[in-house]
């Protein structure tokens, strides 16, 4: 296929059509809409799933090691973004990218749904984990890619994308949340695989028409030669990953605490080596790799927040089942359905900043700022849950209203971070990296959670004042230092607001 410049692309995408954007913005709000209805009303479950004792449905684990595998499987899930992102921008392109994630995201749920035991959970994972490595990246890279780069829009469409994302993820605990919790997990995780099916129909039904060229091109092709040197590589590599699990896993080299280290290590050492390659590569100008400077802070920051606001399913979840008082106003609440509360607030939410961003225009905060008001709220999210330890003890159960203001909080600082990340990392991503650019937006995620994977071992009833007091503390004196360096990192931004 012959090289497309960006102009034929967004001109080739009908530009009025949803709420006063790009059409093609439906077809990738439905498409994650579903995809995120599917990962989320699993994600409410898999804890519990996990820790609850076996005659009760679940697999008995140790809940420290439950807690464990969530942060690792979350970080893995954010991580194989970079596979997803090389596999478009070298081999498929985002479109086909999108449908095979969705393809391979459905088997995993329908494995879950399998009462196979702790087989079918790490099948599943696995899945699941590679699925949506190549499906969640490229469809945000599809919605930048239909926005010209001074077009006003551009931050508000991701905004309207990011209502889609948490619309799926607000109704899933509801549904399969109370499948799962009420009836059999494994009936809710079956709830989750047919949710997937839905988003692929959509996406498959209306790419043609609504998306047209974008995401059809594979922006920095293999050559043949290299085709074949590389799947041999592949091949190689899968073969000693297997043979080093036969061996390491029975005798007990490699633990889940060691594997967790493992994880942990690679969520610093993979996007440090990925900006470097960026950054040294001679298809990067000088122009994007003072860009990539630039990007540096606003990765760390969005990693720090990210561990805080990703505990939300770890730590809060668990609080929500432990210590949460689950009856209010005489009706009975499952712990899953707290799960609801983010994308709920972002609902709500998300349009106020869309309009607020719109009616700023110029005068509207930069996106270092921007940046440095979200990590604030999340460590006021974390803060804000150590009033009811001082005043109830740490035994006790508690209104769920701290719950839900911490969820509020975090939720702020979401949106006054993520929407804008993503649209951030597109405008400042080298051109020939462009789906790996947004491959590593999401493993500042997959950093956040290697690290939870750790932090999540050291809360305990007995820690909990001095955990959510330290990480929260932390996080909003990093956000000022952020507030008052802005105006220097803005200045590595060359051509972008």
């Amino acid at each position: 296929m012959s090289k497309i410049d960006r102009e034929a692309i967004v001109n080739s995408v009908p530009q009025k059509g949803f709420f006063g954007h790009p059409k093609g913005l439906f077809t990738l709000f439905f498409t994650e809409f579903w995809e995120r209805f599917s990962y989320y009303g699993m994600r409410a479950l898999l804890l519990y799933y996990m820790y609850s004792e076996v005659v009760n449905g679940g697999l008995g684990m140790d809940e420290g090691t439950a807690k464990s595998i969530m942060a690792v499987y979350g970080s893995l899930v954010y991580m194989s973004g970079i596979i997803g992102g090389w596999i478009a921008d070298r081999l498929l392109g985002t479109q086909r990218s999108i449908f095979y994630g969705g393809i391979l995201i459905m088997a995993g749920h329908i494995v879950l749904a399998l009462p196979a035991g702790v087989t079918a959970l790490f099948i599943s994972m696995f899945l699941i984990i590679i699925g949506t490595g190549l499906l969640k990246p490229n469809v945000s890279s599809i919605v930048g890619d239909m926005y010209h780069r001074e077009d006003n829009r551009r931050d508000a469409g991701f905004s309207i994308f990011y209502m889609g994302i948490n619309m799926g993820a607000f109704i899933a605990p509801f549904i399969v949340g109370t499948l799962g919790q009420k009836y059999n997990y494994h009936l809710g995780f079956g709830m989750a695989a047919i949710g997937m099916l839905i988003g692929l129909i959509v996406f498959v039904v209306t790419k043609k028409k609504n998306l047209a060229l974008a995401g059809t091109q594979v922006p920095n092709p293999l050559k043949p030669e290299e085709k074949s040197r590389v799947i041999k590589r592949i091949v190689v590599g899968l073969l000693i990953i297997i043979g080093l699990g036969f061996i390491t896993i029975p005798t007990n080299i490699l633990t889940i605490n060691r594997f967790t280290i493992l994880i942990s290590l690679l969520g610093i050492i993979i996007p440090t080596a990925y900006f470097i390659v960026m950054y040294r590569s001679e298809k990067t100008t000088n122009v994007e790799k003072s860009r990539l400077l630039a990007y540096i802070p606003l990765f760390v920051t969005s990693v720090l927040f990210w561990a805080i606001y990703e505990q939300g399913a770890i730590i809060l979840a668990e609080y929500a089942d432990k210590r949460t008082q689950l009856e209010i106003f005489g009706i009975q609440l499952h712990s899953s359905w707290f799960q609801s509360l983010s994308p709920l607030f972002v609902i709500t939410l998300a349009p106020v900043f869309a309009a607020l961003w719109i009616k700023l225009g110029e005068r509207q905060p930069s996106t270092t700022r921007k940046f440095s008001f979200g990590l604030f709220f999340a460590g006021l999210s974390f803060i804000i849950m150590i009033v009811p330890a001082f005043m109830y003890g740490t035994e006790a159960l508690v209104h769920p209203i701290w719950l839900t203001l911490s969820f509020l909080l975090a939720v702020i600082g979401e949106l006054c971070l993520s929407p804008v990340g993503l649209s951030a990392t597109t405008k400042l991503a080298p051109q020939a990296f462009s789906a790996q650019t947004m491959s590593l937006w999401f493993l500042s995620n997959a950093a956040a959670q290697a690290l939870n994977a750790q932090l999540v071992k050291l809360y305990t009833p007995e820690t909990e004042i001095f955990y959510f007091g330290l990480i929260g503390g932390t996080a909003v004196a990093l956000s000022f230092l952020l507030f008052a360096i802005a105006p220097k990192i803005q200045k590595y931004m060359i051509g972008v607001k």
